[in-house]
Parts: structure tokens; C-alpha cells; sequence
């Protein structure tokens, strides 16, 4: 079976889950080469005793239409975690949960699945764009930002803060950025 990468996007009201919700969350599972074959996106009720992180709050009053849009049609964590394993499961090949950062993205998914479902359909890995840039070029970390990666990289797509545009928009750069390694 082949890979699959499903490139995701969250927006959350904290720096961590638990104490804060992950808000809205997106996928779009792409091909190795750039076909998209679905996405699925769902907008959070927050947890019960959660709250807002003061610094986040700040932030969202600098994007109030992507504030807007992921609280709209809200749904329970649990129902649409369940939804979403689903989804993934029924992809037409082996799983591979891409995000930029990574380690942001996934470690909510990863807490939310593991705490609405019993498990990830991803495991435990996640696959970092910024990394596959920082080595395609042999950059240090730090100095690898989407301002100094190649234009033939990027698709005109939007990055609008919602999460369905923004899973997109960097599964095309992740597809993009596949490409040219395997060249």
C-alpha cells in the first residue's frame, strides 16, 4: 500500500491541549503527485473547563473572519474525532499526518484522537515540512521560514488562517517540495 499524506491544519485557543481546545482542524490527503483525492474539516466545541490563553486571544483579535469561520457550526470533539479517524482509515493508501509545524498540529490531532477515539490512525509520527525544507536547502532550522523557500515551491493558494485553506495551501507545498526530491 502506498503512502498517502494527509497535510493538516488547527486553529486553537492555547499553546497546548487540555488546558486549551483545538477550535477547528482540516486535512487535505494528497498523492504524491498533488492529487488531491478529499479533505475533511470540523469546527469544536471547546472543552468542558477549558479556557482561552490571554496571548491567543490577542492573536485572534488580529483575524476576526477566520475567528468567525471556526465558530460556526460547531461540533462535539468526540463525534467528529470518531468522524475523522474514519476518514482516514477509508483513504486509499497508508497514512502519513503532514503539518508545518508539525509538532504543533500533531500534538493536538494526536491528543484529541487518543483522547475522543483510543488511538491515531497515525501512530505517533508526523512528518515536518520545515524539516524536508531545511534539508532539500541544507539550511540551518531556524533560518528555513516559507520567506526564503523557492517561489517554484508555492501554488497560488490561500493562507487565510482557516484551516481548510491552510491544509491546502501546505499540502501543495508539501507535494511541491516532494517532487523536487525526487528529481
Amino acid at each position: 500500500m502506498s503512502e498517502i499524506y494527509i497535510s493538516t491544519d488547527v486553529e486553537v485557543d492555547g499553546p497546548i491541549p487540555g488546558p486549551y481546545s483545538m477550535l477547528s482542524f482540516a486535512s487535505a490527503a494528497f498523492l504524491p503527485d498533488k492529487t488531491m483525492v478529499g479533505t475533511f474539516s470540523a469546527n469544536l466545541e471547546t472543552l468542558p473547563g477549558a479556557s482561552a490563553h490571554p496571548d491567543t486571544v490577542n492573536w485572534w483579535g488580529a483575524h476576526l473572519e477566520a475567528w468567525e469561520k471556526c465558530r460556526q457550526d460547531l461540533r462535539d470533539p468526540g463525534e467528529a474525532m470518531a468522524d475523522y479517524a474514519a476518514w482516514v482509515q477509508r483513504l486509499p493508501g497508508k497514512p502519513v499526518f503532514v503539518g508545518y509545524p508539525a509538532a504543533f498540529d500533531f500534538m493536538f490531532v494526536y491528543w484529541y484522537l487518543i483522547r475522543f477515539v483510543g488511538h491515531s490512525p497515525f501512530s505517533f509520527a508526523a512528518l515536518d515540512i520545515k524539516t524536508l525544507a531545511m534539508a532539500l536547502l541544507r539550511t540551518e532550522f531556524r533560518k528555513t521560514a516559507k520567506k526564503n523557500m523557492p517561489k517554484r515551491w508555492f501554488d497560488p493558494a490561500p493562507h487565510s488562517h482557516v484551516a481548510l485553506d491552510d491544509a491546502i495551501e501546505q499540502g501543495l507545498l508539501f507535494c511541491n517540495m516532494l517532487a523536487e526530491m525526487k528529481r
